[in-house]
């Protein structure tokens, strides 16, 4: 068949209409999986046990959300005094009703109820802190504390006066316990460390006990752990001229000399690396463990009580810690 200059003339345009449908196409298809990917975060729900404006640790969580709103363009709903396995039950439902799948609970709190609740909702997935409990659906992040321990005890051994060292414990399961009494060990073995629990992480009349009793043992180095008390302990050993480790923030605030540092969390850091992974779609479940290494746990500034030779080693050795995982005792 002999071609028309017509038909000659077609081909190009057909061409480009070829092409352009192909476009088309494929942005639809890029649409489409973006979609995909964030239709399980594009709204996120946070439980905490009580109002947020009363603790930073939950004022922390929620403002990693913040961020990570603002980056993903994500909702998110706030959920408030849900300390009981009713308003959990609760406050699940209402979340899930309006259509959230991602849902944080600020604490190990958490734990247990979203184990026993997680099957029934498969198409949500649950994260908390701190704790042992997983599924499928169930996430467990925790702060790998044991190494912040350890460099802040150095530090007390390092700087105690009277070779007495005191530990106000919220709960014994805190690896930052361990790691500060082997912190002190290593640096100063001739050191007695007190460890007293207050099993709890706001029985403010047992902790004024138990640091009183710390008092009358010559401690003079303190580490409160726990954020709810850190804070009234690190005044009180400033008023008692004794030096203390700060918990959980940076509280240098309180007096710059007195707090040798702070043993730091970023939880709202570690808020938008479980969101992330969500957005990815590698969120799964599991329990895992963030350290130095992943930039959610640091140490604070250090006090000029401490010797500037040895603010240098304590550096030193996080960062030989961040590259081999090993603590300058097992160097």
């Amino acid at each position: 068949m002999k071609l028309t200059k017509c038909m000659l003339n077609g081909v190009p345009q057909l061409r480009k209409l070829l092409f352009f449908i192909l476009l088309s196409l494929i942005a639809i298809l890029m649409t489409s999986c973006q979609m995909f990917d964030k239709k399980h975060v594009d709204k996120i729900g946070i439980l905490i046990e009580g109002p947020l404006e009363e603790n930073s640790w939950e004022e922390r969580g929620y403002n990693g959300l913040i961020e990570v709103k603002e980056q993903f363009d994500i909702h998110i709903f706030l959920e408030e005094n849900v300390n009981s396995q009713y308003a959990i039950s609760r406050a699940v439902s209402e979340l899930v009703d309006d259509g959230v799948t991602l849902i944080f609970g600020h604490g190990n709190f958490y734990g247990k109820y979203f184990n026993e609740i997680a099957e029934q909702f498969p198409d949500v997935h649950f994260v908390y802190f701190n704790g042992g409990y997983y599924k499928d659906n169930l996430t467990s992040l925790n702060f790998d504390s044991h190494a912040m321990g350890f460099f802040s005890g150095m530090i007390a051994g390092k700087v105690t006066e009277t070779n007495q060292i005191g530990i106000v414990a919220a709960h014994e399961w805190q690896p930052e316990i361990e790691g500060f009494y082997e912190g002190v060990k290593f640096e100063n073995p001739q050191s007695d460390v007190h460890i007293n629990f207050v099993n709890d992480w706001n029985k403010q009349e047992r902790v004024k006990k138990i640091y009183d009793q710390m008092i009358s043992k010559d401690v003079d180095v303190i580490y409160p752990t726990g954020e709810l008390f850190s804070e009234e302990l690190l005044e009180r050993a400033v008023d008692d001229h004794i030096f203390a480790i700060g918990y959980g923030i940076d509280q240098s605030y309180i007096n710059e000399q007195i707090v040798l540092t702070s043993t730091i969390q970023h939880v709202d850091k570690l808020y938008i690396v479980a969101v992330k992974k969500a957005v990815k779609d590698t969120l799964s479940g599991g329990v895992f463990y963030y350290d130095f290494q992943d930039g959610v746990i640091s140490l604070g500034p250090f006090s000029e009580e401490i010797p500037h030779d040895y603010q240098r080693m304590i550096n030193d050795y996080i960062e030989t810690y961040k590259n081999s995982n090993l603590l300058p005792n097992e160097l």
